[in-house]
């Protein structure tokens, strides 16, 4: 550390003191609430999977604020997304109480191919809040019978502008960007400066680096501690200028410019010293001259709520006082210095790392066992006086193919509750920061949070509902619509609305009637799987009567970015594939899911063209890729970018988002007179999408919101019973379980295959009992090698957990 870091603890306590007489210390204010916003979490049993495996997966919906399990929402929807943007399978996740569960099969008749890949999970809730609400997971599927180098995207940096001093002007492949704490440089006052250092790619570089004033007069010296990131501490005179000359490990050499000194102002600082958490106010001699009667304001926040506030009066240039721990919530606090004008002077994250009355254990009865033996686990979760405390766990077992050391630092529950939820952009290697073995990690989390997290923080502003999209919390699965006159808009009110449901478990019978304005509902439609549902109107005397307009019945995915973004993945070591290669061909296993290439010829496009001018997006959609989207509407917004479906009137409709209206439907060459032409035609149907919106929109159809294109198979289209509706739906996704072994019980197909694989066990609930404790017991598979136990959770007071443990697989026969 440098010696400018050196804290003056006479001036730090007098100060305090200070502080303590002139405004009573901080006072709690009543908590400033925000709309019940909720946070997920996947625990996945993996992070690489190979085609024809399996992915496990166990679901954490809690209250953003405090991280307690939320019943809120009752539907997840969780997706897995391929590397080209496309959906290649989505669950409908029962949740209860907070927790779900499911899986996906990574078979090649999914559509799973070798690559990487995108797993989200949100619900209905989730979309008035945006995009930062959204769990997203990166993983990879590798073939390994096959394997092949998978091309991992790069993306240039337009932000690297820096100019290299020493080559005449040409850019540098480096970038290093200076985040003065609290917000600015202020003149004659001594500031801490983050920085962070990256390649053109993003990636973080270690370098050391030299400051100089506008008199080429070295002032101080940097290093990187971690990552890239350091700090150093400097006072900027007036009327001064500064750069840094800055060296890689490369050798490399550049310099760039430090952010200007701004001549009036406060600056909030944080310091963790001898186990205090102190906060610091400073201004300069000419601020306080202005204002020595100014009255400051400091508002602590976490997760967009305030939980201290309080105001106070310099006396003096300087300002410290302590903030208890026991005070501020755990994880990533927000604290702002507001002046008598209620304007933001400065601004400071930090993080909070709480000790709780919590110990929770994971053991296994054995450091080593023989193939196949009985492994028994005991999970234990109390406090530190030996109380029971209750909690949910998952548990993942899972062969780790050679490595000896586990080098696995991505996310987990700790590190989303905790961390990357409330920070923009990617963190690498999230886990190092929760290692409580590494000594230096809160020194590397708070420059962390002085670079990055500064620039990227999440709770900026309290997230509000957006009222124009008014998601409601889905509580049950709703089958629901109205009845019209055929001819007309009309409600037909207190008409009779019959449902048939059938899938494999049965066939089940409904029956209600519309109420004063046409509509009817059948709630709390549980169901699991693939199901057939059969509406049909009649009046009291049994005669079809009316058109049913039914309601979206799923929900339609939200948009998905077109542009590719840049692959943060390392990737798997050869060593683990050809580990896994070999282990599969010692006991036999077959690719059974890895299909032969094979080229596909088809008939010429049908080239009828339903728009005139030249379409700015045409798409033709593939037979297997329509079946997987319930109406028209959810297919245009997921094909052609920029738009987005809304439920108007009770109808789902799509539009263009640059513009606020609906765009005109042009269908097979003919302008659509009336929504209704457009609601009946399936994806199914459908042989091209084209798509304007710019101004030939305007030129040949007079639309200033946009054109859409239909063109369908007219040789497909049948008579419509408008008082008859057949559709398929999803139900509630059937989690399946994972297969475990049982000697008592042999399955010689099952048992072959549970051998190898490289996922040993899996138990998406491990719920400790009364008195804190939860046993499990599975039998190991076939090879020798060294195993991972990775126990992860919640507690019902809201603290995520993560354990880990270790043991060998090995054969005692000489």
């Amino acid at each position: 550390m440098l010696e400018s870091f050196t804290i003056n603890k006479k001036c730090i306590f007098l100060c305090f003191f200070s502080c303590i007489l002139s405004i009573g210390f901080l006072q709690a204010q009543e908590k400033k609430t925000i709309a019940a916003i909720e946070k997920v979490y996947l625990h996945t049993d993996r992070s690489t999977y190979f085609i024809g495996e399996d992915l496990w997966y166990k679901a954490y919906d809690v209250r953003a604020y405090n991280n307690l399990l939320f019943d809120n929402s009752k539907v997840l929807y969780v997706e897995l997304i391929s590397s080209d943007s496309n959906i290649i399978a989505r669950n409908k996740t029962k949740l209860e109480m907070g927790l779900g569960n499911g899986d996906f099969k990574l078979t090649d008749s999914l559509g799973v191919k070798p690559g990487h890949y995108q797993l989200r999970a949100y619900t209905n809730w989730n979309r008035n809040f945006g995009d930062d609400f959204v769990f997203k997971k990166d993983i990879e599927i590798i073939n390994v019978y096959k394997p092949s180098p998978i091309p991992y995207s790069s993306q240039k940096n337009d932000n690297t502008e820096i100019i290299n001093a020493f080559t005449s002007g040409k850019k540098s492949l480096y970038k290093v960007d200076f985040f003065p704490e609290g917000g600015s440089l202020l003149e004659n006052v001594a500031s801490v400066v983050g920085f962070k250092a990256v390649d053109n790619n993003g990636n973080p570089i270690d370098c050391k680096g030299e400051v100089f004033d506008s008199n080429d007069e070295l002032i101080t010296s940097f290093m990187s501690s971690h990552d890239g990131m350091g700090k150093f501490q400097f006072i900027p005179i007036e009327g001064k200028q500064y750069y840094a000359k800055i060296k890689t490990l490369t050798e490399s050499e550049f310099r760039t410019k430090l952010p200007k000194a701004i001549q009036y102002g406060y600056l909030l600082s944080f310091r963790a010293f001898k186990g205090k958490n102190i906060i610091t106010i400073n201004t300069n001699s000419a601020t306080f001259a202005q204002n020595s009667n100014g009255v400051l304001t400091v508002v602590f926040k976490a997760k967009g709520i305030s939980y201290l506030e309080s105001s106070l009066r310099l006396k003096e240039t300087s300002l410290s006082f302590e903030l208890p721990k026991d005070l501020c919530p755990d994880g990533i606090n927000q604290i702002t210095l507001l002046d008598s004008n209620n304007k933001p002077q400065s601004e400071r994250l930090i993080y909070i790392d709480k000790e709780h009355d919590l110990e929770v254990s994971l053991v296994t009865d054995k450091a080593n066992y023989i193939p196949q033996e009985k492994v028994a686990i005991s999970v234990s979760s109390k406090s530190k006086a030996g109380v029971a405390k209750s909690a949910s766990f998952s548990l993942s077992v899972t062969d780790m193919n050679g490595e000896e050391e586990d080098k696995d630092l991505g996310s987990n529950i700790c590190t989303y509750f905790l961390m990357e939820s409330d920070i923009r952009g990617k963190i690498n290697n999230p886990a190092y920061y929760f290692d409580t073995a590494n000594l230096k990690r809160l020194e590397d989390l708070d420059n962390l949070l002085l670079t990055q997290g500064w620039r990227d923080f999440l709770w900026k502003t309290a997230p509000i509902i957006d009222e124009s999209r008014n998601y409601q919390a889905e509580k049950e699965i709703i089958i629901a619509g109205s009845i019209k006159q055929l001819f007309g808009k009309k409600p037909k009110i207190n008409c009779g609305v019959s449902m048939t449901l059938m899938n494999k478990k049965g066939i089940n019978f409904y029956q209600t009637y519309t109420d004063s304005i046409g509509r009817f509902i059948f709630k709390n439609v549980a169901f699991t799987g693939k199901s057939k549902i059969l509406l049909y109107s009649r009046d009291k005397k049994g005669k079809a009567i009316g058109k049913i307009v039914l309601d979206s019945i799923d929900r339609a995915s939200i948009p998905i970015s077109f542009e590719k973004e840049p692959i943060v993945l390392l990737e798997t070591p050869k060593p683990i594939v050809d580990n896994v290669l070999s282990k599969y061909v010692a006991f036999g296993v077959k690719p059974e899911n890895i299909l032969k290439e094979v080229e596909i010829t088809t008939q010429k496009r049908y080239d009828r063209a339903a728009l005139v001018g030249l379409p700015e997006f045409t798409y033709f959609p593939d037979a297997r890729v329509a079946d997987q989207y319930i109406d028209i509407y959810q297919l245009i917004q997921q094909v052609i970018p920029g738009t987005i479906t809304e439920f108007i009137d009770g109808n789902n409709t799509v539009r263009f988002t640059r513009y606020t209206g609906f765009p005109l439907f042009v269908i097979d060459g003919f302008t659509a007179i009336d929504k209704t032409q457009v609601d009946f035609i399936q994806p199914a149907d459908v042989l091209r999408i084209e798509a304007i919106r710019g101004i030939e929109g305007s030129l040949y159809y007079g639309s200033e919101t946009g054109v859409i294109g239909i063109t369908t198979n007219v040789n497909k289209q049948k008579k419509k019973t408008f008082n008859f509706i057949k559709k398929e739906m999803d139900g509630y996704y059937a989690a399946r379980t994972f297969y475990t072994p049982d000697p008592e019980k042999p399955n010689p197909e099952l048992d072959d295959i549970a051998a190898v694989n490289n996922t040993i066990y899996w138990n998406p609930y491990v719920h400790p009992d009364k008195t804190g404790s939860a046993n499990v017991n599975y039998y190991n598979s076939k090879v020798e090698t060294k195993v991972k136990v990775v126990l992860e959770g919640i507690t019902g007071s809201g603290i995520p957990v993560v354990k880990k443990t270790y043991y060998t697989i090995k054969n005692n026969k000489i």
